[in-house]
């Protein structure tokens, strides 16, 4: 892999790094919110079902784990089994896509 896209990984992790600090930050808070006000899943639903913000909101956060997830785990992939190349990026976009699918499908059950 030449150099420029070495760099654009770099920078779309470290990018993708700093969303997701932001994101679990708020989810954790959202978490002991509602746990201390002792919602219920169904009380919780209530409030997230048509948001459009935590639509948006956690749309970001799969965004994000989907890009972070895949370019640390190519990292691991090469320095521990030395799997490179084509066969390597291959597998990464598709754990990608299938990260961004399941996670959307996850926001959009929480939203509809």
């Amino acid at each position: 892999m030449n150099t420029s896209n070495q760099v654009r990984l770099w920078a779309a992790q470290r990018l993708s790094a700093m969303v997701l600090g932001i994101c679990v930050i708020v989810h954790l808070i959202t978490i002991i919110y509602a746990v201390r006000s002792g919602l219920s899943a169904d009380q919780i639903l209530a409030r997230t079902q048509g948001n459009v913000a935590w639509f948006a909101f956690y749309g970001i956060f799969v965004i994000a784990v989907s890009i972070h997830g895949p370019i640390g785990l190519r990292s691991v992939l090469s320095e521990w089994l030395g799997w490179r190349g084509r066969s390597a990026d291959i597998f990464l976009l598709v754990l990608a896509v299938v990260l961004a699918w399941l996670g959307f499908r996850a926001v959009w059950g929480v939203y509809a």
